[in-house]
């Protein structure tokens, strides 16, 4: 392994990389455009940017796609890696590409090499934020720097439970801990780089104070690496005054439990389940992730696309699904009114949880330790995770009204107060002779029988 300012990198990938004073040289030329100064602008604006997923094989099929994209004027733009580059299979994903690159089912951002990372970073106008899923993201990170890419996705639990069968949290722990003290010695280089958590984790049925309390601590890690932006996720569950309440408590939280010369910024990741096939109801939950992302103050958000339902979407229904997030998330529908009271509630609660469960484990002498043991006792948990280092013993229900709750705890050290606040919002939902698997796995299907009731059983309507 080849070290890099203390990162060690794959000796194949660091044999490959320019001189690191040019790269530096690279990322503060002038007129680069960097994540975090559209961060700020959104920001000062009020208004979120939109930023779509997108990513595909080939090098000039990745630059078209890119073109295609930039007229509907999103804020940010992706790379979405392949999964071989994902778990450092690169000389799989490299025969691949030559093979067909129609095989990859992203960008193979290694197997290109940092000189076409860079043609991606200067055919734009807008920043590029790497997104991939890697439990091991340094030869990744170490290539998209060279490329000039100044935003990150990922972390050692978000980009390693929801993914992975047997990474030991101490291992993605610690090697993504390397990923964050670069970015802290490029942060007194003069070089921000965005470094957004992954709080969607699992996407499914994920309750808010279980994806703040993940990007909380992998916040709190990041920080003390000298890490200066951090972009905090949460995945839209589907109940506005919930989804409105988690992304206005991102902020509070990041006040109490982060230094104040670190940026945050809160992004909500829109509908990350089952997605309606229609593309009218589809478009319509599109235009209310950026409603609620507006409503909730958040910064960014990683719009979806009426094609969800049916596979990976073409550049068309992309560009028309940032669209459609960018209305939502504009002046046009600030006459929509939410209940206040009830996002306060909410607020409160969801606070609450998160810091009966990161508090005991930012006490530990060693927080990545103290992560790992707290999983590993089921302290901290996630629903429905792949890997054997998570429990997965928390049970997520929907309340009458549809917002995500615990119908089981298991061992999360949660109050008593809290417990009875669950017990008491779940105490009218019906399901009787159901078993809580059963209401689970009718709760994911939320939207899609919303579709049926409204749309009248015509669920089968073509694109």
């Amino acid at each position: 392994m080849a070290d890099l300012h203390g990162m060690e990198l794959s000796l194949s990938v660091a044999a490959e990389l320019p001189d690191w004073t040019e790269t530096v040289a690279y990322l503060t030329a002038p007129g680069r455009a960097h994540a975090v100064e559209v961060l700020r602008q959104a920001e000062a604006a009020r208004r979120p940017l939109v930023q779509p997923r997108c990513g595909v094989g080939g090098h000039q099929a990745m630059l078209r796609l890119l073109g295609d994209l930039e007229p509907a004027r999103p804020g940010m733009l992706s790379v979405t890696i392949d999964a071989h580059t994902r778990l450092k299979r690169f000389t799989t994903a490299e025969s691949l590409l030559r093979a067909n690159p129609l095989d990859l089912n992203g960008y193979p951002l290694v197997a290109h090499g940092w000189r076409r990372g860079r043609e991606l970073v200067e055919a734009v106008g807008v920043p590029l934020e790497i997104r991939h899923g890697s439990p091991d993201g340094r030869d990744l990170f170490a290539v998209a720097l060279a490329s000039g890419i100044t935003s990150f996705e990922g972390g050692g639990i978000g980009y390693n439970l929801p993914y992975s069968k047997d990474v030991p949290l101490s291992v993605s722990l610690r090697d993504w801990q390397q990923v964050d003290a670069l970015c802290g010695w490029l942060a007194g280089h003069g070089v921000v780089v965005d470094r957004e958590l992954f709080g969607t984790l699992t996407a499914v049925l994920v309750p808010p104070s279980i994806s703040l309390a993940v990007t909380l601590l992998e916040a709190c890690a990041a920080a003390r690496e000298g890490v200066r932006c951090l972009s905090l996720s949460y995945p839209q569950g589907g109940e506005v005054h919930q989804d409105v309440a988690a992304l206005r408590a991102i902020r509070t939280l990041a006040a109490r439990y982060l230094p104040e010369d670190v940026e945050v910024f809160p992004v909500l990741h829109e509908f990350m389940g089952v997605f309606p096939r229609t593309p009218a109801f589809a478009r319509a939950l599109i235009l209310c992730g950026g409603l609620v992302a507006r409503l909730g103050r958040a910064t960014k958000v990683i719009s979806k696309t009426t094609q969800e339902a049916f596979g990976i979407p073409d550049s068309t229904a992309n560009a028309d699904g940032i669209q459609a997030a960018r209305i939502g998330a504009s002046e046009l529908l600030d006459f929509v009114r939410i209940d206040e009271d009830r996002v306060a509630e909410e607020k409160y609660w969801i606070e609450r949880e998160v810091a009966e469960l990161i508090e005991p484990v930012l006490g530990s002498a060693d927080i990545l330790a103290g992560i790992a043991l707290a999983f590993r006792e089921g302290q901290l948990d996630i629903p429905f995770s792949a890997s054997i280092h998570a429990h997965s013993r928390i049970m997520p229900q929907r309340d009458s009204g549809g917002a995500i709750r615990f119908a089981d705890t298991a061992s999360l050290p949660f109050s008593d107060a809290t417990l009875a606040f669950h017990k008491e919002r779940l105490r009218s939902v019906g399901g009787a002779g159901r078993t809580l698997m059963e209401t689970a796995s009718a709760d994911i299907y939320h939207f899609l029988s919303q579709e049926s009731s409204m749309l009248l059983d015509d669920t089968k309507t073509r694109l």
